[in-house]
């Protein structure tokens, strides 16, 4: 399977910039996902690689061989849509094998590559169905086992689940996973759901305005966001941004705010102290707040109290700003009277006020 390498990649439409000097590398056998509110140029960025889309500058690599004039057809990538594309006239077993028709492979083997897909992705009962007789879970698994019938050596799916409630959305996310562990291919994904990009992705790539804020895996975008764009886009409820300034007191660095102090873990003194005094921005998790009184709790409005099953989801006021707070629902939390909280301190990110960079 090929390395497939973005370097300095733009485009731009006229005057308008959409993607900006792109540089990324991604490696055999693995699952990329590129992920970013809508607008990002993530789905530019999928159909370029695809050559669907005309590159306005730099180079697009297939396994060390640049393709920017190559035809799609001749690039060796299977392409799933968003919409899935399915002719209608043509049952599953036709829409699944049109490329292999059309490269006239031979009858005998077009049969046991569409049996042997749809085996895998559930749809041997449906071979004979046309499209409009499926649910769109159907259809969506038709839409990759017409990718996947062509063994191409990388599969680009652009938003393919974006159609689905969000029961269907779970179900398929999980067919997608284990399907991208038993073919073992590479796989760049595009979606705007920080959900799916958690699940999926061996690797993420999260973009804004045509840049690339930050690359890394699920745990390292969720545990050590490279800047305020990045902590707020991954995870969920998303992450309380505060202002708050640095200080140092017997030895330990503390944020002090409006109405908090809270100490940051001994770790963070090296790199934190030649800040002292200067003024910050910290992002605290939701699920870094615990109920419990002690040293360093602290007291906080309930504003509203939802619960949604195993845990709920507290609207409080924190440095004179509204935060989300989560945490377990086994105790019924009451609208209205305030409650103390402990703040995990390994919880707490510190951003530069300026460059939104984390310091």
């Amino acid at each position: 399977m090929p390395k497939i390498e973005l370097i300095n990649l733009q485009k731009s439409y006229g005057a308008v910039s959409i993607i900006d000097g792109l540089d990324l590398t991604m490696e055999d056998g693995e699952f990329t996902v590129f992920v970013g509110p809508s607008g990002c140029g993530k789905s530019t960025t999928l159909r370029m690689i695809a050559g669907l889309e005309a590159i306005s500058g730099g180079e697009i690599r297939i396994d060390g061989r640049v393709v920017n004039r190559l035809e799609p057809k001749d690039r060796d990538l299977a392409l799933v849509f968003q919409d899935y594309a399915l002719y209608p006239h043509m049952n599953v077993a036709k829409n699944m094998s049109f490329a292999l028709r059309l490269a006239r492979y031979e009858k005998s083997k077009i049969n046991s590559r569409v049996n042997e897909v749809a085996e895998m992705l559930g749809l041997t009962e449906y071979l004979n169905r046309k499209p409009a007789e499926l649910s769109g879970g159907q259809r969506q698994r038709v839409a990759m086992g017409r990718a996947l019938v062509r063994d191409a050596s990388t599969f680009l799916f652009d938003e393919p689940l974006s159609n689905l409630d969000a029961k269907l959305r779970a179900q398929m996310r999980a067919e997608l996973a284990l399907m991208s562990r038993r073919i073992q291919k590479n796989m760049i994904y595009v979606t705007h759901d920080q959900v799916e990009a958690m699940t999926l992705g061996d690797r993420i790539v999260v973009m804004k305005s045509g840049k690339i804020m930050q690359v890394g895996s699920p745990e390292e975008l969720y545990r050590s966001p490279a800047n305020l764009f990045v902590a707020g886009f991954i995870g969920s409820p998303t992450m309380n941004f505060l202002k708050a300034e640095l200080s140092e007191e017997g030895g330990q660095i503390f944020v002090t705010g409006r109405g908090f102090s809270l100490p940051l873990p001994a770790k963070c003194k090296p790199r934190l102290s030649s800040h002292n005094g200067r003024t910050v921005m910290i992002g605290l998790r939701p699920s870094s707040f615990s109920v419990g009184e002690g040293e360093g709790s602290i007291e906080l409005p309930i504003i509203l109290s939802e619960y949604i099953g195993a845990q709920s989801v507290l609207l409080s006021e924190m440095g004179g700003q509204k935060i989300t707070i989560e945490v377990s629902s086994e105790a019924p939390i009451p609208s209205g009277a305030p409650m103390n909280f402990v703040v995990e301190s390994e919880g707490i990110h510190v951003f530069d006020s300026d460059t939104e960079k984390a310091l």
